[in-house]
């Protein structure tokens, strides 16, 4: 994959260490996961274009931006679920779908049990949200669902 990107962002690393020792507690690991969530998104989302608009000041009319690209937040369930309301957090009008996948213990291939995704033709940006990678099954599997729904 050459569009893999690996953040080297000092707090993601730092922050990552606690998450991953076995003596984190549920409520700091939740906090950590909002935290990454924040920042990794304010990485993925940095070329995402703008439209100029006008705004109303106290004191003129000043020249403004909006976001121009629709985004889209596609949790893989369950583990995906904690990296939905950080990011949203950072974007409210963004659409948030979910793909549900199991891993099937003979053939250890991901299987497909949900999937509710927005209109492709409403979306111009998805992020596909899932804090777990081990083999990168499931990612495949999920990018190809998207694929296949046009996303």
């Amino acid at each position: 994959m050459n569009q893999v990107y690996e953040s080297k962002h000092p707090l993601v690393r730092h922050k990552l260490t606690f998450l991953r020792q076995t003596d984190t507690g549920v409520r700091r690991f939740q906090e950590l996961v909002w935290e990454m969530s924040t920042l990794l998104a304010y990485e993925a989302l940095a070329d995402l274009g703008l439209s100029e608009t006008a705004v109303n000041t106290p004191l003129d009319e000043a020249a403004g931006h909006v976001l121009a690209e629709r985004v889209a937040l596609v949790p893989i369930l369950r583990a995906g679920l904690g990296m939905v309301d950080p990011i949203w957090n950072l974007i409210p009008d963004a659409q948030v779908g979910h793909i549900g996948l199991y891993r099937d213990e003979e053939t250890l291939q991901p299987v497909e049990y949900y999937c509710k995704l927005p209109q492709a033709s409403q979306v111009d940006v998805c992020l596909l949200l899932d804090p777990m990678l081990a083999t990168g099954g499931s990612t495949t599997a999920a990018c190809n669902i998207l694929k296949g729904h046009g996303i």
